[in-house]
């Protein structure tokens, strides 16, 4: 699929669905507990159907009504699957699914798609190996998917470089159900929002973990069990950034509604990296909106590290192509380990409009203040770098097409119908035309 992008000025209010991040949480978490728990607002994304087809291979039974699933747990008494996991496009998934896998005697098989078999899964089977379970790759030597996980794990010590929180989190969520106490050491931990989204989390279930020496130190108590929950998942902040951007770029009036200012969510940081660029943007926190009013001259000579939010990066490096100076992106060690290289492919297909990018092993520095123009741009797949690529065809000169536009679904699955709500005008064509 091509989304046709050309300038637009944009007005109106916009609504972003429910976090991936949440949704996911919440169904597996709810997969390892007692009772049936309803998850209200859930994020309909293809990777949270990914999460919902992992909790009934494990045994839970589920059930996705509009606008609240169901989840009748396990009880803890995870199943060995029927048949072999299919993660879909979701990393989450994956790094999650794989610790729960470990809480059944027999073997799991864990895939899938191309990027998900890049992705590096070796600190998640390490892990499962030093809490006494059994994991390894099908391809010797390639730490990644497809991976064989056997169990049961017991308890024990954990350690871990850090780079990805989702490797953390998955071990925290199944720790609680194995034999013993588990304790988990993080060298240099990063994305410590998403380690306390999983923190919030497993309290919503019923488990308190003890969060020691500023995330790098976690004791999880063992033989316990979740209970079920109610829940609200909140608006998710990562799908809050293109809107946001969006109309900051453009000479638009828009306003985002139904954000949670006090979610724990990193991703909501980009509000202020944005103004702090010189954007016009307008908190109303007891409304819970956003109000933007976009098109104006932007100077930024500022450094954004991104060690805690690299979701951000493709709606930020757009941001910063529009501001007039330079803006240096640091911390982007693991951005480099998304469904992409967003380092290197935002670069490229900046590049391809015209912008002036340079970027290292953990920077990215964006030469900004130059209209770019529309050209022919590629999401490689990447749900967040379409977004991105959408967001920028709206001020670049010309018309933008961006290929692979389809995968915006991955997590924000109304993308451009809330766009075009917005009067963006965007074109979806088939391939080839």
């Amino acid at each position: 699929m091509i989304a046709r992008v050309t300038p637009k000025m944009l007005k109106g209010h916009a609504m972003v669905p429910g976090s991936k991040s949440h949704t996911i949480r919440a169904i597996l978490l709810a997969a390892m507990a007692e009772g049936t728990s309803r998850i209200h607002n859930p994020l309909p994304s293809l990777d949270c159907k990914s999460a919902m087809k992992a909790a009934e291979l494990f045994g839970a039974q589920t059930n996705m009504e509009d606008r609240v699933w169901t989840v009748t747990g396990t009880g803890g008494k995870i199943k060995v699957p029927d048949n072999y996991l299919d993660c879909g496009n979701s990393g989450s998934v994956a790094y999650f699914a794989a610790p729960m896998a470990a809480l059944c005697d027999g073997y799991t098989f864990i895939t899938g798609d191309v990027q998900i078999r890049r992705r590096p899964m070796g600190e998640t089977l390490s892990a499962i190996c030093q809490l006494g379970g059994e994991a390894f790759p099908s391809r010797p030597g390639s730490g990644s998917c497809p991976a064989i996980v056997r169990g049961r794990m017991r308890g024990g010590i954990a350690r871990f470089e850090g780079t990805l929180s989702q490797v953390v989190s998955g071990i925290m969520m199944a720790a609680p159900l194995l034999e013993e106490d588990t304790e988990i050491f993080i060298k240099n931990p990063k994305e410590k929002p998403y380690l306390q989204l999983t923190l919030d989390w497993m309290l919503r279930y019923g488990i308190l973990v003890e969060n020691k020496e500023d995330y790098r130190h976690f004791v999880i108590r063992g033989g316990r069990s979740y209970r079920k929950a109610d829940t609200v998942v909140a608006s998710d902040w990562s799908g809050v950034a293109f809107p946001l951007v969006a109309a900051v770029i453009t000479d638009s009036e828009v306003v985002i509604d139904a954000v949670d200012f006090q979610d724990s969510q990193g991703d909501k940081a980009v509000v202020d990296c944005l103004i702090a660029m010189g954007a016009d943007i307008t908190r109303d926190l007891e409304a819970g909106t956003l109000a933007v009013k976009g098109g104006r001259e932007m100077k930024s000579e500022v450094s954004i590290d991104l060690r805690d939010i690299p979701d951000s990066l493709p709606a930020l490096s757009v941001a910063a192509a529009f501001a007039r100076g330079d803006t240096r992106f640091t911390g982007l060690e693991h951005v480099r380990l998304k469904e992409t290289d967003r380092v290197a492919v935002m670069e490229q297909e900046l590049g391809k409009m015209g912008a002036d990018v340079e970027t290292g092993p953990d920077y990215m520095t964006v030469h900004g203040g130059k209209r770019l123009t529309g050209t022919v741009v590629d999401s490689h797949g990447d749900h967040r770098v379409a977004m991105a690529l959408t967001v920028c065809g709206l001020w670049a000169k010309g018309t933008t097409l961006v290929k692979g536009a389809q995968c915006a679904a991955v997590s924000f699955p109304d993308f451009f119908k809330v766009m075009n709500r917005l009067g963006a005008g965007i074109e979806i064509l088939e391939d080839g035309v």
